[in-house]
């Protein structure tokens, strides 16, 4: 007998097939194949989009018997939607270091892996954290160091010429003074801080501020071991993000405080007095008891996945930037005190900063790398990249490029203001610049720390370390093609061998499969950044001299290298630098360079910001809810079959929002990926979240699943490839005139672990040669195209098949005998926003939850 209470459902259910595009985006019309489309919900940043013939589909269902309405997905504007997404660029050291914590290895939930697993969090955070007071610190070496203590204290570049804009600050004239001097600058360091929070807080206020659906995730009570992608929380990073931004901004504005008190505190102990003796001590302990509390904030807790939390930790959001900011306040009160005896010389303490935080962050690379090892030893798999040494990889590149960017910024601008006094008549000034911008104690012309110039010296042999590894790819690729080649006129057969066909098809599949190298070129880089890394390091505290002077008078070889690799490395990062502008400013203004830097973030920032707070923000924490409450209130409401298609990226924000389906929806819905990175490039780098377990569950919970791919394709792959269904590489049937037919749809299966997932190899090309069914040479499609394919269509429909047919009805009513009721409930209505209050925190989390 029916329920009354639940609405009526049609004689003719819909089928609905809901696509989600991948990296690049694509318009609604080319998804939906019509040019004419209507926006059915959604905003003009993301939403769901029909054929204007199908707006009233679900009215007319008689109308597509046979047939499903088609909907489209867009959300590239999630990444490359307005001109701000270029300031991205400058966050792009955070977003790395925050791709470390999601590449953690599998662990078991039981046993020493939760502690391991909160160390491995604990360590990506203080990484983190040193990138943001990397950034800050070389800002202050641009602001306080070169231009408010070397250059406005220097004749040279207060006097009537190039350097006259800094003449206000000339020695003798009220802001004369170091002091006041380096309040000045500190004003810069202290907006690009405030500018960082601005970039965080509104993201956040777009992204992980969105509560999700009440009820659109899996039980509270779960199986061990389930999938933690499925977790209530996971796409809710609220309460993180805003703690982790309240102690990132605290530890910037107070990385400026020390900048400038620590040299107004030395010179007050040696003729201040007892009473700016007296301040300086009291401010250097506040600053202690600052770096205390962020390191506090930092380490304390990870993420809470396990539900839902609403809750902002307000003592730390409120009290720790704003207590910051009042000292910082203070600080420069401090400083701005009449001194008048006080003349500065020589350099800030800019060598010891940059040296500690890169000491520092050698050493947390290792520690990660220790506890990554441990985890992977609890549960090995070979397939996870680098044996479980991913995440201290990427962290490592993420600290490089970090350096790279700070410290180029800040030798470049020496060595700007080192030909602006050469303008206005320093001496020497041309021989030191063409030192690589270093200046020996007492020169007119700023020189940055002898760090920067180690670190620039070493650009150029990592850049011949990679020359050879591409080499080596290269000479590995020509083998492979030529390999490959010898087989490719068997698939198709009928037709007549072609020698340069096969070859471009066969150099097709060796590209492609150069990606399942691409760990390796990530560890040697990663590894060789490290050595070369600690050698500048060990060369700059030993000398303290740049690397052409330290090696001065030893053998000719050696002293040539070392010049020329200064002199290259310090052109280099000028290089290096204006391109990056140019790419930013570019960004700013074309939309369609927008878009292509849009991919880099469509890959990078699908994790939510659970490291650092300011990275590019997650935009799966705005799609992954989109899709689930798309799918529950369409299904809920009107009681039709629904599979929903991902292409590349599209198919990882596809499983994620099935992940988050309540069971009862998942019923009513089938998963179609193509080109898919599931198994291929999540899998390997974030096995924790896509390895084999977590994707034979989403399995096990959607069983009409689908995944096509092709040998020609560089990112997509087989999903399970150990499991049974995995199809064995076959051609396609043939055609009667030669060229690969379309593939039949296959039969239903009764035995889900029997049922076959992976399809493919796909033939690419459709045809191998020119036929009369294909007059033209069809294209080597690789990763795109898959709907031109007919295995798409056949195997969509074979999913909604299933989802309708008795032996899908029999095998669920199989899996729910003996379950509680509750398993078995009839479908809810749609969801609503989750806005219940938070459960007491306690020890009800585990450690593991999020590190």
């Amino acid at each position: 007998m029916p329920d009354p209470s639940q609405p009526p459902q049609p004689l003719h259910p819909l089928a609905l097939e809901l696509r989600v595009h991948g990296v690049h985006g694509a318009p609604p019309d080319e998804l939906l194949g019509d040019p004419r489309t209507v926006r059915i919900t959604g905003d003009s940043t993301a939403a769901v989009f029909r054929r204007a013939a199908d707006v009233d589909a679900e009215a007319h269902p008689e109308r597509y018997a046979g047939r499903p309405v088609v909907e489209a997905y867009c959300w590239s504007r999630l990444t490359s939607g307005n001109g701000a997404r270029a300031l991205w660029l400058l966050l792009l050291p955070f977003m790395v270091v925050n791709l470390a914590h999601w590449a953690r290895p599998a662990a078991p939930a039981t046993g020493p892996a939760p502690r391991a697993v909160r160390a491995y969090g604990v360590l990506v955070r203080v990484l983190a954290l040193s990138l943001t007071l990397l950034l800050i610190a070389a800002a202050c070496e641009v602001a306080l160091d070169l231009l408010a203590w070397q250059c406005a204290g220097s004749g040279a570049c207060t006097a009537s010429g190039a350097g006259s804009w800094l003449g206000f600050m000339e020695p003798g004239r009220w802001w004369g003074q170091p002091g006041r001097r380096l309040v000045l600058g500190a004003l810069v360091p202290a907006a690009l801080t405030g500018l960082l929070w601005y970039l965080s807080n509104r993201t956040w206020s777009a992204y992980e501020s969105q509560p999700p659906p009440a009820g659109a995730a899996v039980p509270a009570v779960r199986p061990a071991g389930a999938p933690a992608l499925g977790r209530p929380g996971f796409w809710y990073g609220r309460r993180i993000v805003a703690r982790l931004r309240a102690a990132h901004t605290a530890a910037g504005l107070l990385i400026v405080a020390a900048a400038v008190a620590v040299p107004t505190a030395r010179h007050d102990r040696l003729a201040g007095g007892p009473v700016l003796e007296a301040l300086g001590r009291a401010v250097e302990v506040l600053l202690a008891a600052g770096a205390v509390a962020v390191a506090w904030v930092v380490c304390r807790r990870g993420r809470t996945e396990e539900r839902a939390d609403h809750r902002l930790d307000r003592a730390a959001v409120t009290l720790l930037p704003g207590c910051a900011l009042a000292l910082l306040a203070a600080v420069l009160l401090y400083a701005g005190w009449s001194r008048p005896g006080w003349t500065s010389a020589g350099r800030l303490p800019g060598d010891f900063a940059f040296g500690a935080l890169m000491l520092g962050q050698g050493c947390c690379v290792l520690l990660l790398a220790a506890v990554a090892v441990r985890l992977y030893r609890l549960a090995p798999d070979p397939a996870t990249a680098l044996y479980g040494l991913g995440g201290p990889a990427i962290a490592m590149l993420g600290c490089a490029l970090g350096g790279v960017m700070s410290g180029g910024v800040a030798q470049r601008i020496a060595d700007w203001l080192g030909g602006s006094a050469g303008a206005a008549g320093a001496a020497g000034a041309a021989a030191v610049a063409g030192a690589g911008g270093s200046a020996a104690p007492g020169s007119p012309v700023p020189a940055p720390p002898v760090l920067l110039s180690w670190q620039a010296a070493v650009l150029p042999p990592l850049l011949l370390v990679l020359a050879l590894l591409a080499a080596c790819f290269a000479v590995r690729g020509v083998l492979a093609r030529r390999r490959l080649a010898a087989g490719v006129a068997a698939e198709y057969p009928g037709e007549p061998p072609d020698a340069d066909r096969s070859r471009r098809i066969a150099g097709a599949r060796a590209a492609a499969a150069l990606t399942d190298s691409a760990p390796w070129f990530v560890a040697a880089v990663s590894g060789v950044t490290l050595l070369l890394g600690a050698g500048a390091l060990a060369g700059a505290w030993i000398s303290g001299q740049v690397p052409g002077e330290a090696v001065r008078g030893g053998h000719p070889l050696l002293e040539t290298a070392a010049r020329a690799a200064q002199d290259a490395g310090s052109w280099l990062i000028g290089v290096a630098i204006a391109a990056f502008i140019a790419w930013g400013r570019r960004a700013y203004q074309d939309p369609a360079a927008r878009r292509t830097i849009g991919v880099l973030w469509d890959v990078g920032t699908f994790w939510p910001r659970a490291a650092h707070p300011f990275a590019p923000p997650c935009y799966a924490e705005r799609a992954v809810p989109d899709l689930t409450w798309r799918m529950s209130g369409w299904t809920g409401r009107t009681g039709g079959r629904l599979v929903i298609s991902g292409h590349s990226q599209g198919s990882v924000l596809a499983a994620a929002a099935v992940w988050q389906l309540p069971p009862h929806v998942r019923r009513r819905v089938a998963l179609l990926t193509y080109g898919s990175p599931l198994r291929r490039l999540y899998g390997r780098w974030f096995p924790a979240y896509f390895g084999p377990g977590p994707l034979a569950a989403l399995h096990a919970d959607v069983d009409c699943w689908r995944n096509l791919w092709r040998a020609t394709d560089p990112i997509g792959g087989p999903v399970l490839p150990g499991h049974p269904a995995a199809q064995p590489p076959e051609a396609a049937p043939a055609a009667p005139d030669g060229a690969p037919g379309p593939a039949p749809a296959p039969a239903p299966v009764t035995d889900p672990a029997a049922d076959p997932v992976d399809r493919g190899p796909l033939a690419d090309p459709l045809a191998y040669g020119r036929s009369a069914r294909y007059p033209l040479p069809a294209p080597i499609l690789g990763h795109f195209d898959y709907q031109a394919d007919p295995a798409f269509a056949a195997e969509r429909d074979a999913l909604l098949a299933r989802l309708a047919g008795p032996a899908r009805s029999a095998r669920r009513a199989r899996s729910t005998a003996g379950a509680p009721p509750a398993a078995a409930a009839p479908a809810l209505p749609a969801p609503r926003v989750s806005k219940e209050p938070a459960a007491p925190e306690g020890p009800g989390d585990p450690p593991g939850t999020g590190g």
